[in-house]
């Protein structure tokens, strides 16, 4: 998506506030939350850092063992109480101590411990993923972590053909990618979307 002018706009009155600030992006999978978020870091220029809720996916073996790979993204698959943690630790930088994030290889499809550095005197962490405004257990505990929360909403055929497509370019056979996006993803695009109202702001971004 193409990072306008308001957005950016805003995201810099975040860094101009003083503090840390934590900003999240929230919607359902496929709405452009990592893109957003990355244009978002990259327009800040130093003063952003991008830490990704999907850090917190449990691994693939711990999956096997809860059985629960057939719902891999679904609100018990991910450390929510680790994300809450390192949530906290982010809002509150203790002077000389860079706090590491993990991150989450797509190509493996497991998460990467202490990939993302984040140093004290960042101003701004941007984070992203589904369930930033879930509020079901554990996770209504984010959303006052955060200082700002906004919500992307997208086309629902935009966003299923661009998880169609993103699942076949990591390994999927066609029809294995649209069948996982009409059991999985779109079970989870149904849990997400009534935490729309809670958000600060709505994104309607343009697709083709």
């Amino acid at each position: 998506m193409r990072l306008s002018s308001q957005l950016a706009g805003r995201a810099g009155d975040l860094v101009a506030g003083g503090g840390r600030r934590i900003l999240g992006i929230a919607g359902a999978p496929g709405a452009g939350k990592s893109t957003l978020a990355r244009e978002l870091v990259d327009a800040l220029a130093g003063d952003a850092v991008l830490v990704p809720m999907d850090g917190f996916h449990l691994a693939q073996a711990e999956l096997e063992r809860l059985g629960r790979t057939h719902r891999k993204g679904a609100p018990d698959t991910f450390d929510v109480e680790g994300y809450l943690a390192l949530l906290a630790r982010l809002r509150s930088p203790a002077p000389g101590v860079t706090v590491y994030a993990p991150s989450f290889d797509r190509d493996l499809e497991e998460p990467v411990a202490g990939s993302i550095a984040v140093p004290p005197d960042v101003p701004l962490v941007v984070t992203e993923g589904n369930y930033l405004l879930h509020d079901d257990g554990p996770w209504a505990r984010v959303r006052p972590l955060l200082d700002e929360v906004w919500y992307l909403e997208l086309d629902r055929d935009v966003r299923v053909r661009r998880l169609v497509e993103r699942h076949v370019a990591h390994g999927k056979e066609r029809a294995a990618a649209e069948r996982w996006v009409a059991r999985s993803d779109e079970a989870n695009a149904r849990l997400v979307a009534p935490g729309r109202h809670r958000a600060d702001r709505v994104v309607r971004p343009s697709a083709p």
